[in-house]
């Protein structure tokens, strides 16, 4: 979802995906270079080297997404309470506002594609950042849920965008660590900026953390107008996603990331709400901590391990036994103590920070024309899973589910997606081997 959470960091990783596309493109360009780019590529490397500098502007930006897209599970108490909702209400906002990170964000940016990077940075900013500060003015749940999608739709056109500018910024072999900078700062706003936001909410209240948000917000604005201009190119269209769905590998794949985001975010909405039923206590920032800090360890981890073992298939296989496992164990831990929960929430943040890598792989694989597509592909449905699981998992509660029983529903579905992975996926694989 994480993930916003990892999409420009597997941009990166697909252009490693070598034996595919990535491999031809990079033997192109060194083989190539004698013929049209040997006379220049000093100069443009030296000229995106020193516009290298600008990409830490961009990480503001994202770690602004990264606290505002998580941040929202753990101040449900403090929202529902403060006006006077119930929780499973209150997760909606989740819902909004990653509905319109994976809908309406594709749709905005096709809108914005003439534009330079720097204007839609800049436009995308802007709307984030209005967004936050209507939720922190929100009298309502009307209100609430208007401003959440309006600060959706500006993280869902940010997002993209700033991996595309990162890249385009630095040369090609800084390129993986570019991307890896400016998606790093989703990973530390939820490890860093979520703790902080809740312990601030504590003492100012959740609006207070939703100013904090509009202000990193503002500042990220202050700090593209710096960027120099650069052009980028632009989204697919909707209607180019929707028609590389007609591949059956591509189809399978990508109804594993949607059911990974259902469960992942269906469990993380109500966190807070699981861990006041199934281990009584009401202090969630330390769940928080735990599960993001597996999400750091995670990321960091499976790009190299799928690199040296080039063998997504298998590394997505391990990855979602391990989400329903921990996701299956959760429960009972929490019962037994607080403390016994954090192991199964390193791992469940771990793996399911992870997965996204190898489906981006595996994707690439099966759709190398197109590789572009397929990332956005990926993208998209992750979030719209994010969104089904908020809803979801809001419905189980609102039905009268015990929020202590919600890791069992969530871990169904992550089994599921395991096996619609290894019929489905790994049968159109086979056949795509025997064709090739």
């Amino acid at each position: 979802m994480s993930a916003t959470q990892n999409s420009a960091r597997q941009n990166g990783a697909t252009e490693n995906s070598g034996t595919q596309s990535g491999g031809m493109q990079n033997s192109a360009t060194k083989s190539g270079g004698t013929q049209s780019g040997a006379a220049q590529a000093p100069g443009a490397a030296q000229a995106k080297g020193g516009r290298g500098k600008f990409i830490p502007l961009l990480a503001l930006g994202t770690f602004a997404l990264g606290v505002d897209a998580y941040v929202m599970a753990g101040l449900l108490p403090h929202v529902s309470a403060d006006l006077h909702i119930s929780a499973s209400s209150a997760g909606q906002m989740v819902t909004v506002f990653t509905l319109c990170y994976a809908l309406g964000g594709p749709v905005f940016a096709t809108l914005l594609a003439k534009r330079s990077a720097k204007v839609v940075l800049g436009v995308a900013l802007v709307v984030f950042t209005i967004g936050n500060a209507l939720t922190a003015l929100a009298p309502s749940l009307a209100v609430l849920l208007i401003s959440r999608a309006v600060a959706g739709i500006g993280a869902g056109v940010y997002s993209p965008t700033a991996a595309a500018t990162a890249a385009g910024l630095t040369t090609p072999e800084r390129r993986g660590r570019a991307l890896a900078t400016v998606m790093g700062g989703l990973s530390i706003g939820t490890v860093i900026g979520v703790p902080v936001g809740m312990l601030l909410a504590d003492h100012m209240g959740w609006r207070g953390t939703l100013w904090l948000i509009t202000g990193l917000g503002a500042v990220a604005l202050l700090g593209i107008v710096r960027l120099p201009k650069i052009d980028v190119s632009p989204p697919p269209p909707l209607g180019q996603r929707v028609r590389a769905l007609a591949s059956g590998r591509v189809t399978g794949i990508v109804t594993v990331s949607l059911l990974g985001g259902i469960a992942s975010l269906g469990l993380y909405t109500y966190l807070a709400e699981f861990l006041a039923d199934a281990a009584h206590t009401d202090q969630t920032v330390w769940a928080m901590w735990a599960w993001g800090a597996g999400g750091i360890i995670g990321s960091l981890l499976i790009g190299p391990v799928v690199d040296r073992t080039r063998r997504p298939f298998t590394a997505v296989t391990c990855v979602l036994v391990l989400i329903v496992a921990s996701q299956l164990v959760l429960p009972a831990a929490a019962h037994a103590a607080a403390a016994a929960a954090i192991v199964p929430l390193v791992i469940w943040g771990a793996a399911g920070w992870a997965v996204q890598v190898p489906q981006q792989h595996q994707l690439i694989a099966a759709q190398p024309q197109q590789p572009t597509i397929a990332v956005s592909l990926n993208s998209s449905a992750v979030y719209l899973g994010s969104g089904i699981g908020s809803a979801l998992g809001g419905l189980v509660l609102g039905l009268g589910a015990a929020p202590s029983t919600l890791p069992y529903w969530t871990g169904g579905l992550s089994l599921v997606a395991l096996v619609l992975h290894l019929t489905v996926v790994r049968g159109a694989v086979r056949r795509g081997e025997k064709a090739a």
